[in-house]
């Protein structure tokens, strides 16, 4: 399967994918704001598995001042006037299975794309009865959209693990732990990235060794800034999560 030597390596090889870019939000009455920028990592090993693929993965992102590019640990909320708790992102694992289905691919003179676009719709983690400050609706709704670019030449050659670039757009609700409540609008990420050999030396210290290396494993389920804030939420009351 080709596009997997272009997410990941087809000889089981990590693989790291480095992606910067920014949040924009809006309300009914107001914006689009640029709220954050973004930028993070994702380290896969992919794993054949059942006649298809295994991708097993982490991943690791930081929330950052839209103008001076520094870290957020806290965010004036400009909708509510308060002052929250940034909660980065730490999800482990992050994992799917490819192979059931051929990914879309369009052929750009001598480049190959790929695009995946997901669409997503199901129970919330954090029911609005539970979470009225953090959730927006019982049913959790988002698209996850990518391309990823890749020369045609280098898939041509054969070899496991492809160059390549890519794209992302994220569509969805606020995120928890900015205590929106149910207020209208929400949240749009436009990021680009690549596969790389080094990560940026302030990412590597924030996010540490763990999310350096993919999982040896299949495990589930993955998480999410959702099950994550569910969970940290459920430690915190002392009813664990």
């Amino acid at each position: 399967m080709d596009f997997i030597r272009v997410r990941a390596s087809s000889d089981g090889a990590e693989t790291i994918s480095y992606w910067t870019g920014d949040v924009y939000g809006w309300q009914d009455d107001g914006g689009p704001h640029h709220l954050f920028g973004f930028e993070g990592l994702n380290v896969a090993r992919a794993v054949e598995a059942d006649g298809g693929w295994q991708l097993l993965t982490r991943e690791a992102a930081l929330y950052l001042d839209p103008k001076t590019r520094q870290v957020l640990d806290t965010w004036d909320n400009p909708f509510t006037e308060r002052t929250v708790e940034v909660q980065h992102v730490f999800n482990d694992p992050v994992n799917q299975r490819l192979g059931a289905y051929p990914v879309p691919t369009t052929r750009l003179g001598d480049q190959v794309v790929y695009n995946i676009d997901i669409r997503l719709a199901y129970p919330s983690p954090l029911k609005v009865a539970d979470y009225p400050d953090n959730s927006a609706n019982d049913t959790y709704r988002a698209m996850e959209l990518f391309q990823f670019f890749a020369s045609a030449k280098d898939l041509d050659s054969g070899v496991p693990d492809v160059p390549c670039v890519f794209s992302w757009c994220r569509v969805s609700p606020w995120l928890p732990w900015m205590a929106m409540g149910q207020r209208a609008g929400g949240l749009v990420y436009h990021c680009r990235g690549a596969k790389v050999t080094e990560v940026p030396q302030r990412l590597r210290e924030r996010v540490g060794e763990h999310f350096l290396h993919a999982p040896a494993e299949w495990s589930a389920p993955n998480v999410t800034s959702w099950t994550a804030f569910a969970e940290r939420a459920g430690r915190a009351s002392g009813h664990g999560g």
